[in-house]
């Protein structure tokens, strides 16, 4: 897939719909085994039913391993905010850029002002691989650089 079909294929048409949402006074144990129960990477913390920050996995290494945060712990104390977000109808290109640009790897995706899935790199990778394998090359390139830039 080249830039032109990054650019001609929307984050609806790739985003994942399966969103786990947990209260912000939730401990980080008891998200931790939702997460682990719904084989998701990542929760969206909500107050009352409105999203406010999201906790991925990588965030339970550096956040709250890596700072030895006890796990009762409101999952809220730990949660990267403000949610950073983007348009369903945007491009996966826009998507990655966003997601160079802050340095994540989750972005939730919003449309009307909801919250209707998410999309990641690993989403972006997928679709990436419909090219010819120098195609896949280039694009797997240009997502370390991205991450690597941060």
């Amino acid at each position: 897939m080249n830039n032109e079909n990054m650019n001609n294929t929307f984050v609806k048409d790739v985003m994942s719909k399966k969103i786990l949402t947990v209260n912000k006074s939730m401990s980080i144990q008891e998200s931790a085994q939702k997460m682990k129960v719904s084989n998701i990477g990542c929760v969206m913390v909500v107050d009352n039913d409105t999203p406010i920050g999201i906790v991925s996995e990588r965030d339970f290494v550096i956040k709250i391993a890596a700072e030895g945060i006890p796990l009762f712990t409101e999952i809220c104390e730990v949660m990267s905010q403000p949610l950073i977000t983007v348009n369903h109808d945007e491009t996966i290109w826009e998507a990655s850029e966003i997601m160079k640009s802050k340095g994540i790897h989750k972005l939730p995706v919003k449309e009307k002002g909801k919250i209707v899935g998410i999309i990641t790199t690993t989403d972006i990778v997928k679709i990436s691989s419909v090219g010819s394998d120098s195609q896949m090359r280039k694009i797997c390139d240009q997502i370390l650089m991205r991450i690597s830039d941060k």
